[in-house]
């Protein structure tokens, strides 16, 4: 199995070291906004946890992803007013891995609209905010 590498972008974000749009965080996990959204609310779920993906997850480290997804999941479908919310993880390059630290990818979905295409194209920094103090209004009202 490859080892961590806690130079990944994530690690950087829990360690203060780059900035993200913030919506949640507890003792094990962080919410961000996805910075190249595949749709408005588009948030990824990490743990604070050093790991890599599903693979060398330690347990508690998933649980606590899962129920910060769970909670994230209702937060964006409150939000955007959403018909359902698209939740995916990838695990190693051949699976669609693409940062090598565990997330969780949460997107609001509507009736008939599709995902954008993940073009690599950031989203502008206003967008984010608008959309992450949306997100995190309807934490505070659950």
């Amino acid at each position: 199995m490859t080892a961590y590498d806690s130079a990944n972008v994530f690690a950087k974000i829990l360690r203060g070291e780059l900035p993200s749009h913030t919506v949640y965080e507890d003792a094990e996990t962080l919410a961000i906004m996805d910075i190249m959204p595949r749709a408005d609310g588009h948030v990824l779920v990490i743990p604070k946890a050093a790991c890599r993906n599903v693979f060398d997850a330690p347990a508690d480290a998933l649980k606590a992803v899962a129920v910060t997804t769970q909670t994230l999941a209702r937060a964006v479908k409150a939000a955007f007013n959403a018909d359902g919310v698209t939740i995916q993880q990838f695990n190693e390059a051949a699976g669609g891995q693409v940062v090598f630290h565990l997330h969780v990818h949460v997107m609001p979905r509507f009736e008939g609209v599709a995902l954008r295409p993940h073009t690599g194209a950031m989203e502008k920094p206003e967008i984010l905010t608008t959309n992450a103090e949306k997100i995190r209004m309807a934490l505070q009202a659950r």
